[in-house]
C-alpha cells in the first residue's frame, strides 16, 4: 500500500497491542501492614491491589525491548514493514540518547524508521500515538506501519506516595483498516504551565509532588478537555440525536457522554479514577440535563456547585455507582493489579476493557480516552471498535495477559523495600553490575547486563 493517491488511508488506528510488566509485585495489603497504616488505606483509600516493581535487571529500556520484540513476534510483522517507531516515557535513562534509538538494535538492517521519544510526565505515550497517527495520515506516509511504545518505571521516595508506583510497557502496532479506529476530528486538549509534579532534581529519580495541586490540575484538565471535545462532537454531528450512534427517531436524546460504551482515564490510582468519573458525570448532567430525565438520582445535582471535596461523599458515589460499573470499572483490572505505569497507564485501561467481554459484544463500541500528564498536558479523544477478523485477532493476541498477571511472583515487603533502596544506590552509578537473578524474569524478556564506566548500557534477551 502507498500514498500516491494523495489521500489519507481509511480507518487508521490500532492493529495490535502488547503489554509487558515486571516479574515481581508486592501486595498492597502487605504494604499496609509493613507501613503501619490503617487497614484499607491503600486497597480502599487508593483503590489498588498489587504494585509491580522492577529489579536492577529491569529498566524502561528493557521493558520497551521486550514489548516491541513480543509485539512483532505475535503479529508476525516484519521489521522492514515498520516506517515509524516512537516512544512515550518520563523515565529516560539518558539525557540525550533516545530510547527509540536503543530499540533500533531489533531492526537488523532496517534503519529507515522515523520517530524519537516524547516526554511530558504521563502524557508522552499519547503524544507519541497522536504523532504516529498523523504520520500515517500525512503525505510523508510510505505505506508502512507504525509502532508506539509507552513505558515507565514509577517509583517514589518513602512516604504516602510510594504505594502509587508501578511499572510496565504497552506497545501498539498502528496502521490503516484497523479494528480500533481513532475518531477523526474528535479530539480536544488542555495544556498549562504547572508545577504539580516534576523532576527538576537531577540527583534523584524521584519526583517532587504536590498532591493536592496535582489532583486539582487533573480535574481542571478533565473538564476543559471534555467541554471542548463535546463542542467538536456537536459540531461534527450537528445534533446528537442524528449522530451515527443514535439514529432511531424514537430514542431519547443522548448527551455526548452517553454515546460512550466505556470511559478510560489515566489511572495514577483507582480512587482518583472513581472520583474522575463522578466529576465528569455530574458536569455532563449540568451540561445536558434533559438527557438525564430518567436519572432522578443525578438530576438533583443540576444546580450544585461541583467541588473536588464532594466527590468523596458516599451519597454522590452511590448516585454514580451504576454508571461507573458499566462504563469505567471494566477498564480498571490492569491498573489495579499493576499500579501506575505513567505513560502506559491509559493503555492498560484500554486493554482491560478489551478483555472484559466477549469479542462479539465489542463491535461498534465507542471508547472515550482521557490522558493526563502533570506539568501539564492532557487530551480527550475517542476510539471506535470495528467488527471483523482483525478485531478477533487483536483480542486473541491479548488472551495471555490475565495468565501473565497471575504467573508473576509475589515479593515480600522487605524484598520490595530492599529493591527500591538498591535502585536508589545504583542511580547514575557507573560502572554498574546488576545482581538480581535472571531466572526471576519472564521468558523472552530483555534485561540489563551491565553499565560500563562511560555509562553505556548493555542488554541481552532471556531465552
Amino acid at each position: 500500500m502507498d500514498n500516491t493517491q494523495g489521500k489519507w488511508p481509511d480507518h487508521v488506528g490500532i492493529l495490535a497491542l502488547e503489554i509487558v510488566v515486571p516479574y515481581t509485585y508486592v501486595n498492597q495489603t502487605d504494604l499496609e501492614l509493613h507501613d503501619g497504616v490503617s487497614k484499607g488505606k491503600y486497597t480502599i483509600g487508593l483503590g489498588q491491589e498489587r504494585m509491580a516493581f522492577c529489579s536492577d535487571r529491569e529498566d524502561v529500556v528493557s521493558l520497551c525491548l521486550t514489548a516491541v520484540s513480543l509485539l512483532m513476534h505475535r503479529t508476525r510483522t516484519s521489521y522492514s514493514n515498520i516506517g515509524r517507531l516512537e516512544v512515550g516515557t518520563e523515565t529516560p535513562v539518558d539525557k540525550s540518547k533516545s530510547i527509540k534509538s536503543m530499540l533500533m538494535r531489533l531492526f537488523d538492517n532496517c534503519n529507515n524508521v522515523e520517530g524519537v521519544d516524547s516526554t511530558n510526565a504521563c502524557y508522552g505515550g499519547t503524544a507519541a500515538l497522536f504523532n504516529s497517527i498523523a504520520w500515517l495520515e500525512s503525505s510523508a506516509w510510505d505505506g508502512r506501519l507504525a509502532i508506539v511504545v509507552a513505558a515507565d518505571v514509577a517509583t517514589y521516595a518513602r512516604g504516602g506516595a510510594r504505594p502509587t508506583g508501578g511499572a510496565g510497557a504497552v506497545a501498539m502496532l498502528l496502521g490503516p483498516n484497523a479494528p480500533l479506529v481513532l475518531d477523526r476530528e474528535l479530539r480536544a486538549s488542555h495544556m498549562a504551565d504547572t508545577y504539580d509534579f516534576y523532576k527538576g532534581d537531577m540527583g534523584t529519580n524521584y519526583p517532587t509532588v504536590d498532591g493536592k495541586v496535582s489532583i486539582r490540575c487533573y480535574f481542571e484538565a478533565l473538564y476543559n478537555c471534555y467541554y471542548l471535545y463535546r463542542k467538536r462532537f456537536l459540531k461534527k454531528f450537528a445534533d446528537t440525536n442524528n449522530s451515527e450512534s443514535n439514529t432511531q427517531s424514537n430514542t431519547s436524546p443522548k448527551s455526548v457522554l452517553q454515546h460512550f460504551d466505556a470511559i478510560v482515564f489515566h489511572s495514577p490510582y483507582g480512587k482518583l479514577v472513581r472520583k474522575a468519573f463522578t466529576w465528569l458525570t455530574l458536569h455532563d448532567v449540568q451540561l445536558d440535563a434533559k438527557c438525564y430525565d430518567n436519572e432522578s438520582n443525578l438530576l438533583k445535582y443540576v444546580n450544585s456547585d461541583i467541588s473536588v471535596n464532594m466527590l468523596s461523599e458516599l451519597g454522590v458515589i452511590k448516585d454514580t455507582e451504576k454508571l461507573f460499573k458499566k462504563l469505567t470499572a471494566p477498564t480498571q483490572k490492569l491498573p489495579k493489579n499493576i499500579g501506575n505505569m505513567y505513560t502506559a497507564s491509559i493503555f492498560g485501561g484500554l486493554i482491560s476493557y478489551l478483555l472484559s467481554k466477549p469479542t462479539n459484544e465489542m463491535a461498534g463500541k465507542r471508547i472515550a480516552m482521557f490522558s493526563f500528564g502533570s506539568g501539564m498536558c492532557s487530551s480527550f479523544y475517542s476510539i471506535t471498535i470495528r467488527p471483523g477478523a482483525k478485531l478477533e485477532t487483536l483480542i486473541d493476541l491479548l488472551q495471555h495477559v490475565p495468565v501473565m498477571l497471575e504467573n508473576r511472583q509475589s515479593a515480600s515487603t522487605v524484598e520490595f523495600e530492599n529493591t527500591l533502596t538498591n535502585r536508589e544506590l545504583a542511580y547514575n552509578k557507573a560502572p554498574f553490575e546488576p545482581t538480581s537473578n535472571v531466572d526471576n524474569l519472564f521468558p523472552d524478556s530483555w534485561y540489563l547486563t551491565h553499565i560500563d564506566s562511560t555509562f553505556k548500557r548493555y542488554y541481552a534477551q532471556k531465552k
